[in-house]
């Protein structure tokens, strides 16, 4: 890209380079295949698609929302245009009304081919206002390649690279890259060994795809050599400077014209889009083995589960987010990713839900039921002052609510007695006297109260009442 990088980059990170708004900067499409390399696409034509996405993985989980909200403030524009005019070489330039970050062509890889591109949105448009200013976010140029299959459709994929870019308002780059360079002509002679020159052209680096490596999907991948890394697996892009995952099969763009575009429906089974505004990580399909029993979300949970999951759980606002991820995915979130995709109170709560995590009980009790006594075993004695022999086994009853009717729930649950037979709950006072368990009692309960209970039928012979000793 014909777009010089800024100096204030440190030696070992990626390039970052400062675009002005709507400007025209040329992107030189040049054949880099060594000698008998992919000799197929010789003397024939191949397909690019080019998109501005976003750069921090944490919006790319929010791309939909976050395009949705920019084209609500900017009806009628787009976030990336061609430059007709001044491009060389593409053909059959397509865009689609549906996808405002992206452009598609074909163009001849033994030809010199030149593509204009314009980018309309600002690195300050997405960010949240801060105290003291604000502070853009960084986008990514990324270019797709595709070859054309049998069947004469370009999806087979050849090629992606990507560059680190940040958008200003007209002539702000201009005034950023001065900054820069004013900046780094105070520093040391030392301090600049450790920052990058400032190169008059930006590469786009290539992105390797690597397979998915996780034990619960190991044998999924057996099926399918060409999936990329998630966007949150190891470290951020930031780290990694590496290209958003392209999709397996691009869905036809339109050609602009006032007809509608058409629909475009969700990725299913061995069947994949261009990753739309909504498809900021790759499609990740398990083998749909059951997650088994219980309220907790399992690694090897497939997409659809994960779906019933969210569904099950009260985060349903959070599907079509979540559209493409499975149990593995994410659970990867910390709760930082969470917090910043579905805001304070439910990202914490979605985080909760992932790791389990109970509610602490206010009061502990433990209960054993009383042994009879032509039970004797050989053992030692729990505790309980009784020197007979007989075992003491003590259940720890959790109570989150300081009342008489959780004490009655526990115990039913803890012994397995049927709710419905037990009449009232006793508490064994002085000289043996049965009061009344209340509220109030079982507010003064001091915790981890030992008690040993007894039960009795009750005077009319239906039920029975619980005494705690």
């Amino acid at each position: 890209m014909c777009a010089a990088t800024s100096p204030a980059v440190k030696l070992y990170d990626e390039t970052l380079t400062y675009l002005n708004q709507g400007q025209s900067y040329e992107i030189r499409m040049l054949d880099n295949r060594k000698a008998g390399d992919i000799p197929e696409i010789n003397g024939k034509l191949v397909k690019s698609i080019i998109r501005v996405v976003f750069h921090d993985r944490r919006l790319q989980y929010t791309e939909h929302q976050q395009l949705e909200g920019w084209k609500w403030n900017r009806p009628g524009d787009r976030l990336l245009d061609l430059d007709i005019p001044m491009s060389v070489g593409v053909i059959d330039i397509k865009t689609n009304p549906s996808q405002l970050n992206a452009v598609e062509f074909l163009w001849d890889p033994t030809k010199c081919t030149s593509a204009f591109i314009q980018v309309h949105c600002i690195s300050t448009e997405f960010t949240p206002r801060k105290h003291g200013g604000e502070k853009g976010v960084p986008f990514r140029i990324q270019v797709d390649t595709f070859k054309q299959t049998e069947n004469g459709e370009y999806t087979d994929h050849l090629h992606s690279a990507s560059c680190q870019i940040k958008v200003f308002k007209p002539k702000g780059a201009d005034r950023k890259q001065k900054t820069d360079r004013e900046k780094m002509e105070k520093r040391t002679a030392h301090e600049k060994e450790k920052y990058q020159p400032s190169y008059d052209t930006t590469v786009l680096t290539e992105m390797r795809l690597e397979p998915i490596i996780e034990d619960a999907v190991e044998h999924e991948q057996k099926k399918s050599s060409k999936r990329t890394l998630p966007a949150d697996y190891g470290d951020s892009l930031a780290k990694r400077g590496s290209c958003s995952p392209w999709p397996d099969t691009p869905t036809t763009f339109v050609n602009n014209s006032p007809t509608p575009a058409p629909a475009f429906t969700s990725a299913q089974h061995n069947t994949y889009s261009v990753p739309d505004s909504n498809s900021s990580s790759p499609n990740h399909q398990g083998d749909g083995t059951s997650q088994g029993s219980g309220d907790q979300l399992h690694p090897s949970a497939t997409i659809q589960e994960t779906q019933q999951w969210l569904l099950k759980n009260r985060f349903s606002a959070y599907t079509r987010l979540f559209s493409n991820f499975s149990g593995a995915d994410l659970l990867k979130l910390t709760r930082e990713d969470l917090v910043q995709i579905c805001g304070p109170a439910d990202g914490i709560r979605l985080y909760n839900a992932l790791k389990s995590r109970s509610v602490r009980p206010r009061l502990t009790i433990y209960v054993c039921q009383e042994p009879l006594r032509n039970i004797q075993l050989e053992c030692q004695d729990a505790g309980s002052g009784d020197s007979n022999g007989a075992i003491y086994v003590y259940h720890a009853i959790y109570l989150e609510e300081m009342a008489a009717s959780e004490v009655t729930r526990k115990l039913a649950l803890a012994f397995n007695i049927p709710l419905h037979q037990i009449n009232q709950v006793y508490r064994q006072g002085p000289t043996g006297i049965h009061i009344l368990v209340s509220d109030q009692m079982v507010q003064n309960f001091q915790d981890e109260s030992c008690f040993l209970f007894t039960t009795i039928k009750a005077e009319n012979g239906e039920g029975f009442h619980i005494i705690l000793k």
